[in-house]
């Protein structure tokens, strides 16, 4: 069990460390996708599987599509591309209560929202951020079988992988999707507040506000009040404790940040510890997702050796994330609570379960 374990941190801190090293050597932008998709994929395989990478690139390039035509099409119509935006989070939120779409899904509602929120500003380079996000989704596919053929599992034998969502969501749904209302009560759950963030970030002309956003539909992620809860009080202390190393990293760099491998390397020791939380596996696991995603966005995003340091915006990314955390906890209660009560009204409902 701890040969698995560390085969598995070591694939998963190979994926994150290679896939930024590449968007390091070809400059690419928005490298934090390049160092998460890899991350994330490979949090959820015990051996290599097409389906998942198929699946990932698919939901990518579907949902890039369906954000450039709704913005291309509907922006100057508020209305219109509400209901436009409106129907596509609905088939995102459905998708996701199937545990055979969920990432699909998943992936879909996440990078939709975030792309439709910046797309709709005009000094928003939409094609240049899908472009990364695409090439990112690309790249994840060699990432995922270089680190499969660098770090083998040890034994023969092997559970089937499955697409399963993301570790700080898994072990609350393994017991949901058990009957038609309850599905019906996640996607409505979901779908609400899905278009709640999305009138918001676009009413509040919130143009900074990536990780925030992110984090309303991590915490959305496993479509009940009890997982969503759970995944809040988790994703403030991950995020806690990756911004504090992407701190101690730039403080201990300082000028030295400019140098390409000496930066790449500090974030290699920095992520190691938060690979291995991941590759245990339940709440660790959790405190390593969000702990990878606050060490790694603003490294990728908003430093920039010798002209802007990232400190500000670690600051930033903290207290934003914990407002949307414990806003979104707020909303979800507030709508799961109103599903629960319009169900149990419905006599007619009660009857068909």
């Amino acid at each position: 069990m701890q040969i698995e374990t560390l085969r598995k941190t070591q694939r998963i801190w190979f994926g994150c460390v290679f896939g930024l090293a590449v968007t390091l050597v070809f400059g690419w932008s928005n490298g934090m996708f390049a160092a998460l998709l890899p991350m994330f994929v490979l949090t959820q395989l015990e051996r290599w599987n097409s389906g998942i990478i198929v699946q990932l690139i698919v939901a990518v390039a579907w949902v890039c599509l369906q954000v450039t035509f709704i913005v291309g099409f509907f922006q100057p119509y508020p209305l219109l591309m509400t209901l436009a935006v409106a129907i596509m989070l609905l088939f995102k939120c459905i998708a996701m209560t199937h545990k055979t779409s969920y990432l699909f899904g998943y992936i879909g509602l996440l990078m939709g929202s975030i792309l439709l929120n910046f797309g709709s500003f005009s000094g928003f380079d939409l094609e240049d951020f899908i472009m990364g996000l695409i090439a990112s989704a690309l790249l994840t596919g060699p990432v995922v079988a270089l680190a499969f053929y660098l770090f083998p599992e040890p034994s023969a034998k092997l559970p089937k992988a499955s697409l399963a969502p993301p570790r700080e969501a898994q072990t609350h749904i393994d017991n949901q999707r058990k009957d038609h209302i309850g599905m019906m009560r996640q996607a409505a759950l979901g779908w609400i507040i899905a278009m709640a963030a999305f009138i918001l970030f676009q009413v509040a002309d919130l143009n900074d506000s990536l990780s925030a956003q992110a984090s309303i539909f991590i915490v959305l992620a496993p479509m009940t009040f009890v997982g969503s809860m759970a995944v809040a009080k988790i994703r403030i202390l991950g995020t806690f404790l990756g911004c504090l190393a992407g701190m101690i990293l730039q403080l201990t760099l300082y000028s030295l940040a400019n140098n390409m491998i000496l930066f790449l390397l500090g974030f290699a020791i920095a992520a190691g510890v938060f690979c291995r939380w991941l590759a245990i596996g339940g709440i660790k696991a959790g405190l390593g997702f969000s702990a990878m995603s606050a060490l790694t966005v603003p490294l990728t995003s908003a430093f920039v050796p010798e002209q802007q340091d990232a400190f500000f915006s670690i600051c930033y990314r903290f207290s934003s994330i914990v407002v949307a955390v414990i806003g979104t906890s707020l909303a979800i209660w507030v709508v799961h609570h109103f599903l629960v009560r319009v169900i149990r009204n419905r006599p007619l409902l009660q009857t068909t379960t």
